[in-house]
């Protein structure tokens, strides 16, 4: 009997699962999380060595806009160079079904042997599939190259996610500057920094259905640990300059 376990994606005893192979949700989860560390880095690094509240700005502004066109053309590379690397092999896959297919008939015979089939019923279920030809390299896609041709993933709507989320989880340390200087900016700076973080561990253990706690302390430690070592090393060169 199937069960829902509370699940609002169940419905009629048929589990669904989540789109895990598109690059935009990875994108956007990691970008906000890359930008938080990265930024309360580098603005308490910044406060550490220098006193002036608007050069700390300059950087912390500098610093989100930088990074954020970074992970997006990165993002966008990655995906695209994915997408066309996966294409060209469905490309040769589709070649050779149209010209080798008995091999691969046999070949993906082979596989389901492999699986526990019986040879017969192997044939039997390969020589099904290999009738129709798009539906031939879908499966071979599958079983031969681990993808789903039909989810490659956007690169533009991968880059387009990690820009902005890159750039709202750079923003949260900044906005102390943005109103404040001074050591109170320091502590709020570092404790909006570590807080945000919490928040992206629960969202992550939400999507993974892991230990909440254990995922935002994992986060809070990441990030308080950057705040603290790029703050003394700030505060070490700003003396070494003085």
């Amino acid at each position: 009997m199937s069960r829902d376990h509370g699940n609002p994606t169940n419905r009629g005893g048929v589990h669904r699962h989540r789109d895990v192979q598109g690059g935009a949700a990875r994108a956007a989860v990691f970008g906000v999380s890359d930008g938080l560390v990265s930024n309360v880095a580098l603005i308490l690094g910044i406060a550490g060595a220098s006193t002036d509240a608007a050069f700390v700005r300059v950087a912390g502004v500098s610093g989100l806009l930088a990074g954020a066109v970074s992970m997006a053309a990165g993002e966008y590379v990655s995906i695209k160079a994915q997408a066309e690397l996966v294409e060209r092999e469905l490309e040769i896959e589709r070649i050779s079904i149209a010209e080798n297919p008995v091999a691969e008939t046999a070949e993906l015979a082979a596989i389901y042997v492999e699986r526990g089939l019986d040879p017969e019923q192997a044939e039997l279920v390969a020589a099904e599939l290999m009738s129709d030809p798009d539906v031939a390299l879908d499966v071979h896609a599958r079983e031969e190259l681990g993808v789903d041709p039909n989810q490659l993933g956007s690169p533009l709507a991968a880059a387009t996610a990690s820009f902005w989320a890159f750039a709202v989880g750079a923003f949260v340390p900044l906005v102390p500057w943005l109103l404040g200087s001074g050591t109170g900016a320091v502590w709020a700076s570092a404790g909006l920094g570590v807080g945000a973080a919490a928040s992206v561990g629960v969202l992550l253990a939400r999507l993974t259905e892991r230990s909440a706690w254990r995922t935002a302390f994992r986060q809070m430690l990441v990030t308080a640990g950057s705040c603290l070592a790029t703050y003394l090393i700030g505060g070490l060169l700003g003396a070494s300059v003085a």
